[in-house]
């Protein structure tokens, strides 16, 4: 049996914190779904969304324009139409999803974004960092289970932090923290009302971009 390590988590502790005892969370997990994160979420009223995106990747050729992607998205999805997510927990999917399809799977999303939603995930302080092969679970409020992957994900391609910034058009980042073997650990909310932006290509505003990351980051 591949065995887990627990990893003690500063940011994991945000997506509860506030939470009362007697509220129904609605939560959208997009990835594998351990025991352990199952055990987790039954202690609690909660609506879990569970879609395993790694399991379809690479994306089928045919879907290989951004129209395509976005409409293969959401049948993958299969998002309710007046669902609103207080959670959603990324894990490092963004690592293996090129610009398109990340905006594609945003484009998705963005709907069932409320002004209370917060996300959680990982990406790499240097997108040279070789592929951890790691699958993650929820152990408890504040530590997170890693196991090694039965097999590798194929697209393996990490954007710098500057332009997963800016890839996450209807997120901003409220916080980061690097861990010790260079992966990059988010805390991310919704960006609603006056905040949102359209997702654009990459705009050359590495300055700005850099000053929010730094920011983030305390």
């Amino acid at each position: 049996m591949n065995p887990a390590s627990i990893q003690s988590s500063q940011l994991l502790p945000a997506l509860f914190r506030g939470v009362e005892d007697d509220q129904r969370l609605a939560v959208l997990h997009l990835g594998p779904a351990r025991q352990d994160t199952l055990d987790f979420f039954s202690q609690r009223r909660c609506r879990l969304h569970i879609v395993d995106v790694f399991a379809e990747l690479p994306l089928p050729a045919e879907e290989d324009t951004e129209h395509g992607l976005s409409a293969h998205l959401r049948d993958l999805l299969q998002l309710s139409g007046d669902t609103v997510f207080d959670v959603c927990l990324f894990w490092d999917l963004f690592n293996y999803l090129d610009a398109r399809a990340l905006r594609a799977l945003l484009e998705a999303l963005e709907p069932c974004l409320g002004k209370t939603t917060v996300a959680h995930g990982f990406s790499v302080h240097n997108p040279r960092s070789p592929d951890q092969g790691l699958v993650y679970g929820i152990n408890d409020t504040d530590a997170i289970s890693m196991r090694r992957r039965g097999r590798s994900i194929p697209g393996y391609r990490p954007h710098s932090q500057n332009r997963l910034l800016e890839l996450l058009y209807c997120f901003r980042m409220e916080r980061t923290v690097l861990l010790a073997d260079q992966r990059l650990e988010m805390l991310l909310r919704a960006r609603t009302g006056s905040e949102q932006r359209a997702p654009t290509g990459h705009t050359g505003r590495d300055d700005l971009i850099a000053a929010q990351i730094r920011k983030a980051s305390t």
